[in-house]
């Protein structure tokens, strides 16, 4: 009995990672096929190679139109969306904070603790060395 008992608990060791391993790689896959059966045009996607896009057109069975900028429609393998994202609004409050944002103006230090604008710097250029010529 004994005998047996060694390899019995070797082959559990084994066995139970793998099939763990597989359960969740199947869980993986049944994910993904949802994923790229459900894709509808308008939908924001990120593809396997991190492009963002928007569906044009997920009308065919192995490949799906993606606009990757406007007026720019490109033909993807379904299989390369890696996943849904969501779309990036915009709010308000975004675009009135940085309208109210004042410039930044570069404001040196001087010894006197009195604050100067810095002084701006125009590049000087060498005149052209003349070959021959001493």
């Amino acid at each position: 009995m004994q005998q047996l008992l060694l390899p019995l608990l070797l082959v559990l060791v084994l066995a139970v990672p793998l099939v763990m391993s597989t359960r969740k790689q199947k869980k993986q896959q049944a994910a993904q096929q949802d994923l790229q059966s459900s894709l509808a045009p308008g939908d924001r996607v990120m593809t396997t190679s991190g492009l963002y896009g928007t569906v044009a057109d997920a009308s065919g069975d192995t490949t799906i139109d993606i606009e990757i900028a406007p007026g720019v429609v490109t033909t993807w393998l379904r299989l390369a969306v890696r996943e849904k994202v969501e779309p990036v609004v915009e709010t308000d409050e975004d675009t009135a904070d940085e309208a109210e944002a004042p410039a930044e103006e570069s404001i040196i230090e001087t010894g006197s603790g009195i604050k100067d604008e810095e002084p701006q710097t125009t590049a000087q250029v060498a005149p052209p060395l003349e070959h021959g010529k001493k």
